[in-house]
C-alpha cells in the first residue's frame, strides 16, 4: 500500500507531542496588598494595643459588612465629596439592580448600623470598629486602594467633654506605640448658619481671584467652596491663606463649645495648634475637628482624624443626636512605628520545636506535641517537605529558625528507651533526656525557671 506525503505528514502533525502552553501566573490588585507572615506579628501588636485601648475608655465592638448600599455614603459623606465623586468601588449587583459600595470608610456605615439596630434606644452609645476600606486611589506610600482603618465613634454626647475624651485616647494611643513627633491640629467648623455665612464670604472672595483657582478648586467653587481650604495644591497656598476664617463668623455657642474642648486638652497637657483651614474632607462635620500629623510619611502626613458629626444621624434617616469620632489609618501608623524604631521585635513561631526520624518516632513525636499544646505551650512539629526523613542536623537548623527555646528530640534509641532529650536551644545549650510521660512537666519546669 503507497500513502502519499500528504498522509504522512498528516500523521506527523498528529502524532507530534504538543507543546505545553505557559501558564500565566495572576497578581493581586495593585495597591490591595497581602498581609505576610513576617509583618503580621506587627499587625498583631497593634490589634492588641488597639483593644486595650478601647477597653480603658469603655467602648464596644460594632463589625458592618465591607459592601454597603451605595445610598449610605452619596448622602453620608456628601455627593461633592471627592470620595463620592472619584474615588468609590461602586457596582450594580447582577441579580437584582442594587447599588452597591465597598465601603470607603467607616462612619457612615456605622451609623447606618445604630439606626438599623435602634442602638440609641436605651442611651448613648461609645463604640468602635476597625477593618478593610476601598479607595481607587493612585497607590503610593501611605496610601493604598486597599487599607484598613481603626475608628472610635461616641454617639448621643453633645458636651465639649466627649469630644476632649477621645483626642485623649488619641494621643493615650501614640503614647502606647512609642511614637514622636505626632502634633495635633484642632479647628471649629461651628454650626451649619455660621458656616452658610462664611460659605457666602469664600465664595465672595474667590471669585474675585477665580483666574487663580485651579480645575478643582474651580469646581468645588460652585459646590462646596469650604473644601477649597483642604487643598494641597501648592500653588494656591498663599491665595487660601487669605481667605476668609470660619472662626471669625462663630456664634458665642460655637465658640464657648471650642474653647472648652481646649481647656480640658489644656487641663490634661495635651498641646494642640489651632489650624483655622482644618476643615476635613467629609461633609458631616460641624464644630470640633481634629488631626494628628507627621512630618515623617512624606505627603501622606496625617495618620488620623475627626471630629464632631451632629448633623449625620438625622441626615441617615435616624433620630437627631449628636456624635463625635475619629479613624486612623493602620498603614500609615505601622509605617510610622517603623520610622520611628518603636515596631515590636520579632516574636518567635514557638516555644518547643519537635525533632524525629519518621516512622514510630514520628508517631510518639506527635503524641508528645499534641500534649504539649494542651497545656498551653507552642509546638511545631518537625514536617519533611519531601515526606521523607531528615537527619537531626537539618532539623536543628530549622528549629533554630524557629526562635524555640527548646527542642524535644525523639529518634530510634530515645524511644527505645521511652524517653526524649530536651536542649535548650537559647542560653544553656544543655540537653537531657527525660521520660517520654514526664516532657510536658519537663518543659513547664524548664520554662518556668527560665524566667525566675
Amino acid at each position: 500500500m503507497t500513502i502519499s506525503k500528504k498522509n504522512t505528514a498528516d500523521n506527523h502533525t498528529m502524532t507530534e507531542p504538543v507543546k505545553a502552553q505557559k501558564i500565566q501566573k495572576i497578581n493581586g490588585v495593585r495597591g490591595m496588598n497581602d498581609l505576610l507572615p513576617a509583618d503580621a506579628a506587627q499587625w498583631a501588636h497593634l490589634d492588641h494595643v488597639l483593644r486595650d485601648l478601647t477597653r480603658a475608655y469603655g467602648y464596644e465592638f460594632l463589625r458592618t459588612p465591607i459592601v454597603e448600599a451605595t445610598a449610605v455614603f452619596q448622602r453620608g459623606i456628601g455627593e461633592v465629596t471627592d470620595i463620592v465623586e472619584k474615588e468609590m468601588y461602586s457596582f450594580e449587583d447582577r441579580l437584582n439592580g442594587e447599588q452597591l459600595t465597598l465601603r470607603p470608610e467607616g462612619t457612615a456605615a456605622l451609623v447606618r448600623s445604630v439606626i438599623e439596630n435602634n442602638l440609641l434606644y436605651e442611651g448613648p452609645k461609645r463604640l468602635w470598629y476597625t477593618g478593610p476600606m476601598f479607595r481607587h486611589e493612585r497607590p503610593q506610600r501611605g496610601r493604598y486602594r486597599q487599607f484598613h482603618q481603626f475608628g472610635i465613634e461616641a454617639l448621643g454626647f453633645a458636651g465639649p467633654d466627649i469630644d476632649a475624651e477621645i483626642i485623649l485616647m488619641g494621643q493615650r494611643l501614640w503614647d502606647e506605640l512609642g511614637l514622636k513627633g505626632v502634633r495635633l491640629e484642632i479647628n471649629s467648623l461651628g454650626q451649619a448658619n455660621e458656616r452658610a455665612e462664611h460659605r457666602a464670604a469664600l465664595v465672595a472672595y474667590f471669585e474675585k481671584h477665580q483666574a487663580q483657582l485651579d480645575e478643582d478648586s474651580q469646581r468645588r467653587l460652585l459646590t462646596n467652596p469650604l473644601r477649597i481650604l483642604d487643598s494641597k495644591n501648592p500653588a494656591m497656598q498663599d491665595l487660601i491663606e487669605g481667605a476668609p476664617k470660619l472662626l471669625d463668623f462663630l456664634g458665642d455657642e460655637s465658640l464657648k463649645h471650642f474653647e472648652a474642648v481646649q481647656a480640658l486638652l489644656k487641663a490634661n497637657n495635651i498641646p494642640c495648634k489651632i489650624n483655622p483651614r482644618l476643615v476635613r474632607g467629609l461633609d458631616y462635620y460641624n464644630l470640633t475637628v481634629f488631626e494628628w500629623i507627621t512630618e515623617e510619611l512624606g505627603a501622606q502626613g496625617t495618620i488620623a482624624g475627626g471630629g464632631r458629626y451632629d448633623p449625620l444621624i438625622e441626615r441617615m434617616g435616624g433620630k437627631s443626636a449628636p456624635a463625635c469620632g475619629w479613624a486612623m489609618g493602620m498603614e500609615r501608623v505601622l509605617e510610622l512605628m517603623k520610622v520611628s524604631g518603636s515596631l515590636p521585635e520579632p516574636q518567635a513561631q514557638c516555644d518547643v520545636f519537635v525533632l524525629h526520624q519518621g516512622g514510630e518516632t514520628l508517631t510518639a513525636a506527635m503524641i508528645i506535641a499534641e500534649r504539649l499544646r494542651s497545656a498551653g505551650i507552642d509546638a511545631i512539629l518537625f514536617c519533611p517537605p519531601d515526606g521523607q526523613s531528615a537527619s537531626f542536623k537539618s532539623q536543628m537548623k530549622k528549629a533554630d529558625a524557629s526562635g524555640a527555646a527548646y527542642a524535644v528530640i525523639i529518634g530510634p534509641d530515645e524511644l527505645a528507651k521511652n524517653e526524649a532529650q530536651l536542649k535548650d536551644l537559647r542560653s544553656s545549650g544543655e540537653q537531657k533526656a527525660v521520660a517520654l510521660d514526664s516532657v510536658v512537666e519537663a518543659v513547664i519546669d524548664a520554662i518556668v525557671g527560665s524566667t525566675e
